[in-house]
C-alpha cells in the first residue's frame, strides 16, 4: 500500500527538503504557491525513484485545500478510519515579514502573516486530521520568537500556530494521530536571512541535514 506524506510549504526551505528526504519510501503530496519551486521538487523526487502530486494553491484558500483533501481521499482511500489516508503531514508554510518595531507595523503584512500563519490552520487542522485517522503523524515546527523585539508580526502569529498545535497535541495524545511540535536548529534559508541579514551562512544547517535528523528523531 502506498504511504503518502502531505507536505505544505513544499517549495522550497525545510518543506522542501522534506519531502525529498521521504521520497521514494512516500508518495509526497506536495502544496505550495511557487510552481517553479514545485517542479523543482518534482525533479529531486523523480531523480531518486519516487513519485509527487503536486497542488500549487494556496493555504488560505479553504475551498481549495477542501477540494485537495477530498480529492487525496478519493483517489487513495479509504482505508480503515483508524489507518487513515495520509501517513504523514507536515506544515512549513509561513509568511515571515519583515522586521520593523510595533508601532511602525504594516497592516498588509500584519493581515496576511494572520491568514498564512493562523487562520489557515482553523480549517488545516479539520480537514487534515480525518485524512491522518488515528495512526497518522502531523508535524509542526516551533520558531520562538515571540515578544522579541521587532519580531511584532511573526512572533506573535508564529507563537499563535503553535499554541493550536499544542492543544491539538494534547487532545489527541490518547487517541491519535501523534502530533509532533519540533524545533529545528538555525538554518540556511531564505526566511532566516531575512531576519538575519549578514548571518554568517557557513555557521547554519542544510536544510536537507536538519530534515534527515527531525524525521529520525520520530522514531527515536
Amino acid at each position: 500500500m502506498t504511504k503518502l506524506a502531505l507536505i505544505t510549504g513544499a517549495s522550497r526551505g525545510l518543506g522542501f527538503a522534506l519531502a525529498e528526504a521521504l521520497a521514494p519510501d512516500f508518495h509526497i503530496i506536495a502544496v505550495a504557491r511557487t510552481v517553479g519551486g514545485l517542479e523543482d521538487l518534482d525533479d529531486r523526487i523523480k531523480d531518486k525513484g519516487g513519485e509527487a502530486t503536486l497542488a500549487p494553491m494556496d493555504i488560505c484558500n479553504r475551498d481549495a485545500m477542501a477540494h485537495l483533501c477530498r480529492s487525496v481521499f478519493d483517489r487513495w482511500g479509504p482505508g480503515t478510519e483508524a489507518d487513515g489516508t495520509v501517513a504523514l503531514w507536515a506544515h512549513t508554510a509561513i509568511h515571515a515579514a519583515p522586521l520593523t518595531p510595533a508601532h511602525h507595523m504594516d497592516q498588509k503584512d500584519w493581515q496576511k502573516s494572520l491568514s498564512i500563519n493562523v487562520d489557515a490552520m482553523g480549517h488545516l487542522i479539520p480537514f487534515v486530521a480525518p485524512l491522518l485517522g488515528t495512526n497518522g503523524q502531523a508535524l509542526f515546527f516551533d520558531d520562538p520568537h515571540a515578544g522579541e523585539k521587532f519580531f511584532g508580526h511573526y512572533g506573535t502569529t508564529k507563537a499563535a500556530q503553535i499554541a493550536l498545535a499544542h492543544s491539538w497535541q494534547a487532545e489527541s495524545a490518547q487517541i491519535g494521530p501523534k502530533v509532533h511540535i519540533l524545533q529545528p536548529r538555525p538554518l540556511a534559508t531564505a526566511t532566516r536571512a531575512r531576519f538575519f541579514p549578514g548571518e554568517d551562512r557557513e555557521t547554519l544547517i542544510r536544510p536537507s541535514e536538519e530534515a534527515k535528523r527531525l524525521l529520525e528523531s520520530l522514531n527515536a
